[in-house]
């Protein structure tokens, strides 16, 4: 369905924009109509994309998982519960998203066919759980579970920001201190210590070099980087055995690659548990959670194990035959299989992971804090020693 932008005004007379979904000009009146807004004037919307763009932050799908949920075990039915969120949404962007929710289960599609017609918003794994919510006569049970699940999700996430934020953002404070000393300090002082007519030390001329260098050339230095990573996201892109290649990397470098495991394992096994308690059968479970993999080279591998499960073997020897899963995954399943609750097994692994990767943060940020001070700490030295150096020998002469 295309993008439309449009100006519009709303009941206290103000003039408001936004953007939504709409078929043509008369969808796109009538959906405004629904969000008690009166159009102006409304065009198509571009519909080229940032890489990477959440349209609706994840905090507002947690509220409106809530709100569903509390209403519909109220007894409150779908429809009067969407419009009772869509009346209380400050975000134009999903307001415009519940409207369309409103219209296509009033036209006679059900919960989970009107999710699925804003694939933007939500996943393959939300209207799975959603539509086998409907099935079982589950709805509100799952609603619970997925507002927990993206809180999960919520969290996980804040705890990867904070492992990789202070890094970031100390590590252009560092690399902004010493481009600056190289470009401006360091020349001024060179000819001050040429003309003392002593002859420089190897860390001194090193030092030199580099700012002329850097002096000289200094535009290339600076896009480098990001032509470099431009290149790279191009080519993992463009190519397939370069995206596992990468993806592969990623997971053997150390410490990093061992916490990004976990932090798949244990997405995993949340969702896989999630789609299995939901009602939905093994085989859906493990081809819905290839999409949430986010890397390459596990996505190829439950890819197998949907193969292999096909062709008729158990859970715990497909999963077994691929190498990636550790022993614990593996005996989760296994114990599951045989107690028949291969939810509450995944669940603990999910748990168990979860906490290995807070604890993992946790001491990555702590031993990252004193690496960043000895790197800052070493550059500052090697740049004042390979200044100082040669005045100190020249001063400790003329004491002699």
């Amino acid at each position: 369905m295309p993008l439309f932008n449009y100006r519009a005004i709303n009941s206290d007379g103000r003039a408001v924009a936004g953007r939504i979904d709409a078929l043509n000009l008369v969808d796109l009146e009538t959906r405004l109509r629904h969000m008690e807004l009166d159009l102006v004037d409304g065009a198509p919307a571009s519909t080229r994309r940032l890489p990477g763009l959440k349209n609706i932050p994840r905090r507002e799908l947690i509220h409106f998982c809530f709100h569903l949920e509390q209403l519909s075990r109220a007894g409150v039915s779908i429809l009067e519960g969407l419009a009772d969120l869509r009346d209380s949404l400050e975000t134009p962007r999903f307001r415009g998203v519940i409207a369309s929710l409103i219209e296509g289960i009033e036209g006679g599609q059900t919960l989970s066919q009107a999710l699925e017609a804003q694939p933007r918003v939500f996943d393959k794994v939300f209207v799975s759980l959603v539509r086998a919510g409907e099935t079982s006569g589950r709805l509100p049970d799952v609603l619970r579970s997925l507002t927990d699940s993206l809180k999960w999700e919520d969290e996980l996430a804040s705890q990867t920001k904070r492992l990789t934020l202070y890094p970031a953002f100390v590590g252009i404070i560092v690399l902004a201190a010493t481009f600056f000393l190289m470009i401006r300090v360091v020349p001024q002082l060179r000819q001050f210590i040429k003309n003392m007519g002593e002859t420089l030390p190897p860390q001194t001329q090193v030092l030199f070099f580099v700012s002329d260098m850097l002096v000289a050339y200094w535009p290339v230095v600076l896009a480098l980087p990001i032509v470099l990573v431009l290149g790279i996201n191009i080519l993992i892109n463009a190519d397939p055995l370069a995206r596992i290649r990468y993806d592969g990397l990623k997971l053997r470098l150390p410490f990093v690659g061992d916490i990004l495991r976990k932090i798949i394992l244990s997405r995993f096994a949340n969702t896989f548990a999630l789609l299995y308690s939901s009602g939905i059968p093994i085989l859906d479970a493990v081809r819905i959670t290839q999409n949430i993999a986010g890397n390459l080279v596990v996505q190829r591998g439950l890819e197998r194990i949907e193969q292999l499960i096909g062709e008729g073997q158990n859970l715990t020897s497909a999963f077994l035959r691929t190498g990636f899963f550790p022993p614990l995954v593996i005996r989760m399943l296994r114990v599951g299989e045989s107690t028949g609750a291969l939810d509450a097994a995944l669940a603990n692994v999910s748990y168990f992971y979860n906490r290995d990767v807070r604890e993992s943060v946790d001491k990555a940020q702590q031993l990252i804090e004193p690496m960043l001070t000895l790197l800052l700490g070493g550059l500052l030295g090697w740049i004042m020693l390979s200044v100082l150096g040669p005045v100190y020998d020249l001063i400790s002469r003329i004491n002699i």
